[in-house]
């Protein structure tokens, strides 16, 4: 049964370096062309284009495979791709000029490329070399500080509509030669490209890294560049058992702060449509943002129900940033704002919905029981605690982003962590809730509910 009427299948597998595969030839090119041909065509329902590991012939890539024919192109560049699309989806006639039409040759070089593989593999194993998974693991923060130094240096912005090396040191104030290397390794991640002496933005560089798009993650950058630094000190926080050299929030700075709100409010972006479904927002009349924030969840409940007003809670050096949120959304008459410290002032009271979102993890266990406390004091008899959270399984190994993300709680709080559904449970049952249940949701972090008796 082919429920489509053509089914695609590219290879894009990384191999390590000076070792041929359709990756290092241009595959991921070949990716963006196809699809895009495919959907300007009309074609998406018809054609499924799947990404693949290897097809065992890596001299050749970039290689595909088309069925129900069962057709092998081999040396796809972008500029063969509609051509490809046109004649053989579009009307049914193969590319004889790209396909691989002796079938004894085919498939002779892909056992004998499978038997180089393999033997590779005994060479690497009998050496005792390190895997290569694991290899690209333990290197993997050379890539991210590549990008993070960019997006420090403001490179993407300096680079414009495109730059030559000498030009965009000048724009950052930095080395020539330097800048250069740091250009040509972006462009080998595929962030940047290169014509000539001339640096260009790629697709993804100037939607997620130039301030003016709106999609600019710029904010999220700068403080995943933040948490950089202090990830540099794990191994002393581990001996320590607590951060080492941290500031207060209040001690980092306005630069700090503002990057840490933009990044929530990145992150919230995507989030909050699945929690404002996940929660309900109908019934609800007033509602309380506990460490707000940037406001992301109180305008996302507030734009879900007109009735519904919110308040914001924050630090006072935060609250700043959030009342400029709140404007651009149009929304000050109905979201208050208010400063205080949440691990000890008083919340207020009267709310039917009481928003706990990525706080918990920052704070230790026995803050985080009286956090619950002051939560249930604010919410009116069967009002709703909704508490957002990266959870850990009860063994505490999964989920990864949970387990790395009590490291990155270790090196920047005196004792926070990540915690299981039971021990949230608990802080939630010995406050004197009822009706508590967890709902999972799809990406990192998950919701518990409960209900005021």
């Amino acid at each position: 049964m082919e429920p489509f009427r053509y089914h695609v299948f590219v290879c894009d597998q990384k191999k390590p370096e000076g070792v041929p595969c359709c990756s290092a030839r241009g595959s991921a090119s070949v990716l963006e062309t196809l699809r895009r041909e495919i959907a300007s065509r009309g074609l998406t329902d018809a054609v499924q284009v799947t990404v693949c590991g290897s097809l065992g012939l890596c001299e050749h890539g970039p290689n595909m495979v088309v069925y129900p024919e069962g057709i092998w192109y081999s040396r796809v560049a972008p500029e063969d791709v509609p051509e490809i699309v046109s004649s053989h989806f579009g009307e049914g006639n193969p590319v004889e000029r790209l396909a691989r039409i002796d079938t004894q040759e085919l498939r002779a070089e892909i056992l004998s490329n499978r038997e180089k593989m393999q033997t590779a593999m005994r060479a690497k194993e009998a050496a005792g070399a390190l895997p290569d998974d694991l290899l690209e693991s333990l290197r993997s923060f050379q890539d991210s500080r590549v990008i993070l130094a960019a997006v420090e240096l403001n490179l993407f912005e300096a680079i414009g509509s495109g730059a030559d090396a000498t030009t965009v040191a000048r724009a950052i104030g930095a080395d020539p030669r330097a800048t250069e290397m740091l250009l040509n390794a972006l462009c080998s991640l595929r962030l940047l490209k290169k014509e000539g002496r001339l640096f260009h933005n790629t697709a993804v560089g100037s939607r997620y890294f130039v301030a003016a798009s709106p999609d600019s993650a710029r904010d999220y950058l700068m403080h995943i560049a933040n948490i950089w630094t202090r990830w540099s000190g794990l191994t002393e926080c581990v001996k320590a058992g607590t951060a080492v050299g941290r500031n207060e929030v209040s001690d980092r700075g306005s630069e700090w702060t503002r990057h840490f709100i933009g990044a929530m409010n990145c992150i919230a972006r995507e989030r909050v449509p699945l929690v404002v479904r996940a929660v309900g927002a109908e019934a609800r009349k007033r509602m309380l943002d506990a460490g707000g924030g940037s406001a992301a969840y109180s305008i996302g409940f507030c734009r879900a129900n007109p009735s519904l007003t919110a308040e914001v809670f924050d630090l006072p050096e935060v609250v700043e940033l959030t009342k400029r949120y709140v404007e651009s959304a149009g929304l000050s008459e109905r979201i208050k704002i208010r400063p205080g410290d949440l691990t000890r002032d008083s919340l207020g009271s009267g709310f039917d919905l009481v928003m706990v979102s990525q706080v918990c993890h920052s704070l230790s266990s026995a803050e985080n029981l009286r956090l619950v406390g002051r939560c249930r004091d604010a919410l009116i008899p069967g009002g709703t605690l909704a508490i957002q959270e990266f959870i850990l399984e009860e063994d505490r190994t999964s989920p990864k982003h949970a387990t790395l993300f009590a490291l990155n709680m270790l090196v920047g709080t005196p004792a926070g962590r990540t915690y299981t559904e039971g021990e949230i449970s608990e802080w939630i049952r010995a406050s004197g809730f009822k009706e508590i249940r967890r709902v999972r949701l799809p990406g990192p972090s998950g919701l518990m509910l409960a209900t005021r008796a």
